[in-house]
């Protein structure tokens, strides 16, 4: 852990010079170091820092094209399972991802980027909740600032355990390796914690930070609030298989969102304004990061060489489940020739079926798009795959109603029950987050295989991975070689 907590250290020098502009914050500091006794003084520079936390989030600080923030895990983990598919391999941005290759090689650059940037988060994360305390100013924005440094350590194991553990099973003792839990600002090394032990920490500090949250109103989307960490917490329970918990944080989640409008859900989501997007990032012109942009792999109207040549598709399979009435299945062309919604200039875009439109930038000339983390759809989603997976078969169907009629106005109430009524709901969810980063962990999280077969993948373009068994090896991503080798073997490596 050593070389992962000194990036987190050296992360507070960025959070600041990120936050700077909008601030002006340490106008005469040096531009090289900063005392962490000035950064936490007051709650006004704490604010500065946790600010730098937000910048992270889309901010391109590994050298690697695909990684701009957490949209650089949105595309590897949806890259990962079927619902995205690559119609040819011109581009190689992705390519070995799609392959199934590179999270299990050690030195590749997807397993260094989704260990150090999650602990680039908990690292700054440790020194607010270490220090915040003591700052000077209101217990109001002490308490605020806290809960929402909790939620991003909290968040942030919760990716990472995700990838790096096995699967958690209720019930069962979940004594796998997991990840180092650190929980306080310092350099030395640490073993991994087990899975069990990871999820005790990721639940205590999601727990405090709704605690935490009572009374505090948030200043944009990009910030969190006691709706955001209960949707946290909704996705964590899920995950642990406590439906129930997960039902009544889903509900308090989503309670003061609304559903967007048919003509919104094809806006291009672009735009965290949106009434159903609960948090997200905001990106503005001189903040874009053009090609480490999301939009600038998902969209259809950004000129970069991956959207150009190699445009990642729907799963063919999975759209022909969706009705024909219902608005989202206006997101792909399933022809490849649609000209007038899919206005794409042929000279320079490739076309290919089940092309999509759901990302587009509002300006062609940058990469900017407002990038989604979680909108009030998910909860509604979440609620009802956990009634159902309770039993709860009138329950599920009633919450997933709310959310198929607004998108399907001839939907109509589902009368399946148990596994059927499951696998409806689960090919909502698909349709719904396509894009958004949810693919691998809901196969990880349900023992689900990954099956490509019976539509419009190719065997040539996965390299022959057209199938994982649920419990394969390869469900778990490698710790990155740098890791084993600057803690001396300490931190051990996974099966290989």
């Amino acid at each position: 852990m050593k070389n992962i907590i000194k990036n987190g250290v050296l992360g507070l020098i960025a959070l600041m010079s990120f936050s700077a502009c909008e601030d002006n914050y340490l106008e005469t500091a040096p531009t090289d170091q900063v005392a962490t006794v000035d950064a936490f003084s007051t709650t006004k520079n704490a604010w500065a820092a946790l600010n730098g936390i937000h910048r992270l989030m889309y901010s391109q600080i590994f050298s690697v094209q695909a990684q701009g923030g957490q949209s650089g895990n949105m595309l590897y983990i949806d890259i990962l399972g079927e619902d995205v598919v690559f119609p040819n391999v011109s581009n190689t941005w992705l390519r070995s991802e799609y392959q199934w290759i590179t999270h299990r090689t050690a030195n590749s650059s997807i397993c260094y980027y989704n260990y150090t940037f999650y602990y680039m988060l908990i690292g700054n994360a440790n020194m607010i909740i270490a220090n915040i305390d003591k700052a000077s100013g209101t217990d109001a924005d002490k308490k605020a600032i806290k809960a929402e440094a909790l939620t991003y350590r909290a968040w942030a194991y919760f990716q990472m355990v995700q990838l790096f553990g096995e699967r958690f099973v209720a019930g069962a003792a979940n004594s796998g390796l997991g990840v180092p839990l650190v929980l306080t600002p310092g350099t030395t090394a640490t073993p991994r914690s087990t899975v069990a032990e990871v999820y005790t920490q990721i639940n205590k500090d999601i727990d405090e930070a709704i605690t935490l949250f009572t009374g505090y109103t948030r200043l944009d989307k990009s910030h969190f609030n006691v709706n955001v960490a209960k949707g946290i917490k909704a996705r964590i329970a899920l995950t642990q298989q406590d439906y129930t918990t997960a039902v009544a944080m889903a509900k308090d989640a989503r309670a003061s969102f609304t559903l967007m409008s048919n003509t919104d859900y094809l806006g291009g989501f672009n735009n965290y304004s949106n009434a159903e997007w609960m948090w997200a990032s905001r990106i503005v012109a001189d903040q874009t990061n053009y090609f480490y942009s999301f939009f600038a792999y998902m969209s259809n109207n950004y000129s970069s060489t991956a959207i150009r040549s190699t445009p990642k598709v729907m799963y063919s399979a999975l759209y022909d489940k969706i009705s024909a009435t219902d608005v989202r299945k206006k997101l792909w062309d399933p022809t490849g020739t649609n000209t007038t919604d899919f206005p794409l200039p042929a000279s320079t875009f490739q076309r290919y079926k089940y092309h999509p439109k759901k990302f587009r930038v509002a300006d062609v000339n940058l990469s900017i798009g407002d990038v989604p983390y979680m909108r009030a759809a998910e909860m509604y989603l979440i609620e009802a795959e956990a009634l159902a997976r309770q039993g709860n078969n009138a329950g599920a169907a009633d919450a997933l109603y709310t959310l198929a009629v607004n998108r399907d106005t001839k939907y109509t109430k589902s009368t399946k029950t148990g596994a059927d009524l499951i696998e409806e709901i689960m090919v909502q969810r698909r349709v719904e987050l396509w894009g958004e980063g949810f693919r691998f962990y809901d196969l990880k999280r349900t023992n689900a295989a990954l099956n490509r077969n019976g539509g419009n993948h190719s065997a040539t373009y996965t390299n022959g991975v057209m199938d994982v068994p649920a419990g394969d090896k390869r469900w778990q991503f490698l710790i990155p070689q740098d890791e084993i080798n600057n803690t001396n073997g300490l931190v051990v490596q996974n099966p290989q």
